[in-house]
């Protein structure tokens, strides 16, 4: 199994996963993080100059086509991954990863050592208000 983390510095967890340089993949074998590299993530920047639909009165944002395909760019690096953890992401991208058989696992724990042994425990409490 594998699980992807969000995160800039490959040490703590991002707090927004559309924000966020890159991913830190482990594999896990056994309940044991076997293997753990770096991965590139595109990053929102990249689509500047792209269409944004900002969404009308009762549109979730993020939602829209052109969204859902940003962010399948996004997750591209991580199609061989079952979870993703991350400490902050909207709605668009939640729908996106969960679409797309990843599970997205939102934390207040800023480290990444510690959230994966707490996910990998069984222990890590889901924090859903940091979707937003």
């Amino acid at each position: 199994m594998k699980i992807a983390v969000v995160t800039d510095d490959e040490k703590t967890i991002s707090t927004h996963f559309g924000q966020a340089r890159y991913y830190v993949v482990l594999t896990v074998k056994d309940g044991e993080v076997v293997e753990q590299e770096t991965r590139p993530k595109v990053h929102q920047s990249e689509f500047a100059g792209e269409h944004h639909h900002h969404g009308e009165d009762g549109d979730v944002h993020g939602m829209d086509r052109q969204a859902q395909h940003r962010h399948a760019r996004m997750m591209e690096t991580i199609s061989d991954c079952r979870a993703l953890i991350a400490r902050g992401m909207r709605q668009g991208a939640h729908y996106s990863l969960t679409t797309r058989g990843i599970t997205p696992v939102l934390t207040d724990i800023q480290d990444i050592r510690e959230a994966v042994a707490s996910y990998l425990a069984g222990d890590l409490v889901e924090n859903s208000s940091l979707v937003y």
